[in-house]
């Protein structure tokens, strides 16, 4: 009884031998073997002695060979896939393993292996450069590309300052309670940047298929039919797994520290995928993505076949890696709610079908102009670094820790002496405007152990700013309401500087509480020491016109 699982077994433990597959149904082994490590005679003896016999011994066996490329331009797990599905239809590739940490292309094959001419124009588009010895490549215009690029991503974070400055910010900064608005601009960012190339890759290499369904006869708008609905099928499951996702983190009680450190740890990763969209090799080891088992299922075109089967092709790109789905996904799990989760990836998805949209009905890809496409990772490189930092400075605040925002915080002159709140009716009175752009006054000094009243006109807050938190002054969270005045009450204890912000740390500022006593005592030293002053300059005068 032919046993395949025997000789995998026993043939795959040889020094030397790669890997082996057995097809039972035609008797055949396909065998990967370091030929200067271990022969076929060797092998073949070794399957002798398994008590199988080998027909026509003078018919080589199929070999396998393997090779490994040096590759420039990947920097994501999509890249992985993208190249390993175009090698596998090209003849004599058996398998391909890329890996964007260490550079490579390993492939596997029978006969004659593709040279890096060819594969290079295979991969023109895609702007991937295959060598067969690792080269460092410089560019002759890289720094003209640098202030282009900078110049560019200064402009944007130009314009993004200026918005949040103006109390708009929350149509662009990204967190799980950010508007609707930044999330399809998430997507936006996501549709046109490389990431969307495997995505995109998908819809252009089914083009030419689903168009085989169709005939001459058929009107442009059913011929569009199935990249509508590839689109249709993708906004449908990145709105109801994003419900799922939300429903899942409404299960735990999440504490605001808690979304703080998720915050965080989600920006961190936003950093590193930032830092791989910017060519830094030391982060291609840090991929945030789904099992390739299953992206490479998800790829694989020849399983989409039909008029129904493009919708459940798209649905099925939510699982596919991409560090920005990922971020949205994140979000919206923070968002513990399934209603604000599915809103958060139905936004998503809708802001990365203008540039699908565009692929497939144009079937031109972004990359057909490489330079360009270089140019532009590098720019959503730059942004995406500084929204992710943009966070994590904010989540700093939230949980207040020092932050860049503390540069900018300066006291505040009062009425009162020595800039301490004044004291009404026994109690330190704090007064505060709150907008969206931040809070006037922002840095307080009052005394420990002497109530505090702090009075809050919400001026038109919006998004996290409805809300003010100090973790280490009080518990829970001050809620505003525009056109009122929200009052909060609470007793300092101990000296030092404590922050206060909106609850996503958005915008933040200090209240610096000084030891009472101490104020007292000095104040008493110095009445004292001024009251002495005062006396001896009178005895003085007073001597200078006796006389």
């Amino acid at each position: 009884m032919f046993n395949r699982a025997l000789i995998e077994t026993e043939v795959d433990i040889l020094k030397g031998v790669k890997d082996i597959v057995v097809d039972e149904k035609n008797g055949e082994a396909v065998i990967g073997f370091e030929d200067d490590i271990i022969s076929l005679n060797k092998i073949s003896e070794t399957i002798e002695k398994l008590g199988f016999e080998i027909e026509d011994k003078g018919k080589t066996l199929p070999v396998k060979k393997e090779y490994t490329y040096f590759v420039k331009g990947m920097h994501c797990a999509s890249c992985e896939v993208l190249i390993e599905k175009k090698l596998l239809v090209l003849k004599g590739i058996e398998s391909a393993e890329a890996s964007t940490n260490r550079g490579k292309v390993t492939v596997f094959y029978q006969g004659q292996r593709p040279d890096t001419n060819k594969l290079n124009e295979i991969f023109k588009r895609e702007n991937y450069i295959f060598f067969d010895q690792p080269v460092k490549i410089t560019e002759e215009k890289e720094g003209n590309d640098f202030f282009v690029i900078a110049g560019t991503a200064l402009f944007l974070v130009a314009g993004f300052s200026l918005i949040k400055n103006s109390g708009l910010a929350g149509l662009i900064n990204v967190n799980s309670t950010s508007s609707l608005p930044a999330f399809f601009f998430l997507g936006l960012l996501a549709g046109i940047s490389s990431c969307a190339a495997l995505v995109g890759g998908l819809i252009l290499s089914m083009s030419k298929q689903w168009l085989g369904i169709y005939s001459e006869k058929n009107s442009t708008l059913e011929k569009l039919q199935p990249h509508l609905m590839f689109n249709a099928g993708r906004i449908a499951s990145y709105t109801v797994l994003g419900g799922v996702i939300g429903a899942i983190g409404s299960r735990f009680q999440v504490s605001l520290t808690f979304t703080s450190f998720l915050i965080f740890a989600v920006s961190v990763m936003m950093v590193f995928l930032a830092l791989q969209m910017l060519g830094v090799k030391a982060f291609r080891k840090f991929q945030f993505a789904m099992p390739k088992f299953i992206t490479r299922h998800i790829a694989d075109e020849t399983k989409f076949q039909g008029k129904h089967m493009p919708f459940l092709m798209g649905a099925l790109t939510f699982f596919l890696p991409c560090g920005f789905t990922i971020t949205a996904q994140g979000l919206a799990l923070i968002s513990g709610s399934a209603v604000q989760g599915a809103l958060i990836m139905l936004f998503f998805a809708l802001g990365t079908l203008p540039a699908l949209l565009t692929i497939g009905l144009s079937s031109v890809e972004f990359s057909q102009k490489p330079h360009l496409a270089d140019k532009f990772l590098k720019v959503a490189g730059v942004l995406v670094l500084f929204f992710a930092l943009f966070n994590i400075n904010a989540q700093l605040n939230a949980l207040g820790l020092a932050s860049f925002n503390d540069i900018r915080i300066k006291p505040i002159a009062s009425d009162s002496k020595e800039g301490f709140a004044p004291i009404i009716d026994g109690k330190q009175i704090m007064k505060m405007n709150a907008s969206s752009s931040g809070y006037e006054p922002n840095y307080f000094k009052v005394k420990t152990n002497i109530p505090v009243k702090w009075e809050i006109t919400d001026t038109g807050t919006s998004g996290c700013t409805n809300a003010i938190i100090s973790r280490s002054l009080f518990e829970g969270e001050i809620k505003l309401i525009p056109g009122q005045i929200s009052i909060k009450e609470f007793i300092p204890k101990k000296p030092g500087k404590y922050k206060f912000s909106c609850w996503m740390g958005m915008v933040s500022g200090i209240i610096e509480v000084v030891d009472g006593q101490a104020t007292v005592e000095n104040s008493n030293t110095f009445s004292q020491t001024a009251d002495a002053v005062a006396e001896a300059v009178a005895v003085v005068l007073d001597n200078f016109f006796k006389k």
